[in-house]
């Protein structure tokens, strides 16, 4: 079926071009071929009642396959030319030229910003605060001599006790009285009642700086230096319970410069670089 508007030849029936979309029916009803009768006179031929070739409603060949001219084998079935587009891939936006960046002129010399800078504001004073002096502050303020006095009596009585103690235990698992208490062995007793009695002493002093008898005074044992913080380490526990030994030896001048020093401390302070304040 050809197309009246568009001359699309289709090999379907429809009530629409599949081309263009032209309704067959608006078209009127061809009129009705007028096909004449051969008489008897024709000359004998090609039979002419039937032309292979008849002009179409738009001046070209109904069939060009069997006629000499109209329309073009080659000829395409559309006459619009379809302007192609670009696919969606390829469609770009046209890039924006960016204006080029001044060039410096040669001739033109450099401005330098000379401009004076804002003045600054005087630095504010910053208040020194003087470090507190250990020796003279309540914390750190030496021990006085009493307390020490009567803290070293109330120790020395521990001492003896446990002292006594020992032996009492050492001659009831002999089998013996004090009256034979010269049977024991001199040395090894004195060696063992010097370790336990040293043992007091460094265990309380390296445990918090205070024996029996300095918690019942409320003094207490801290390093010299005030960095070393306020805890007496072990070994200088062990140096200041041997040094307190060689103060008691010469009947006692160890302990002298406590009534004349300026920071109270005793001969076996300063052997191990420890002093005695208020707790």
């Amino acid at each position: 079926m050809r197309c009246p508007k568009c001359q699309y030849i289709s090999f379907g029936n429809g009530s629409r071009c599949r081309n263009c979309g032209y309704e067959f029916s608006l078209t009127g009803e061809p009129p009705p071929a007028d096909l004449p009768i051969t008489s008897a006179d024709a000359p004998i031929g090609p039979y002419t009642d039937l032309p292979l070739s008849a002009p179409a409603p738009i001046g070209k060949t109904e069939l060009p396959l069997f006629s000499g001219g109209g329309l073009r084998d080659d000829a395409p079935l559309v006459s619009a030319p379809a302007v192609p587009r670009a696919p969606l891939a390829v469609r770009r936006a046209a890039p924006v030229a960016k204006p080029a960046p001044a060039r410096p002129d040669p001739d033109r010399e450099p401005e330098l910003g000379l401009e004076p800078e804002p003045a600054l504001a005087p630095p504010r004073p910053v208040a020194v605060q003087p470090i507190p002096d250990t020796q003279t502050s309540e914390a750190g303020q030496a021990a006085p001599v009493a307390a020490r006095v009567v803290a070293a009596v109330i120790d020395l009585a521990i001492a003896g006790a446990i002292d006594a103690i020992v032996i009492y235990l050492t001659l009831r698992l002999a089998g013996l009285t004090f009256a034979e208490i010269s049977v024991l062995p001199k040395m090894p007793v004195i060696a063992f009642l010097l370790l336990l009695n040293g043992g007091y002493f460094v265990l309380f002093t390296a445990a918090g700086g205070q024996t029996i008898g300095k918690m019942a005074t409320g003094i207490r044992v801290v390093p010299q230096q005030p960095d070393a913080g306020m805890r007496v380490p072990f070994s200088t526990a062990v140096v200041r319970a041997v040094a307190y030994a060689l103060s008691l030896l010469p009947a006692g001048l160890g302990f002298v410069p406590i009534l004349f020093s300026q920071d109270g401390r005793a001969l076996h302070d300063r052997f191990s670089d420890t002093r005695v304040i208020k707790a």
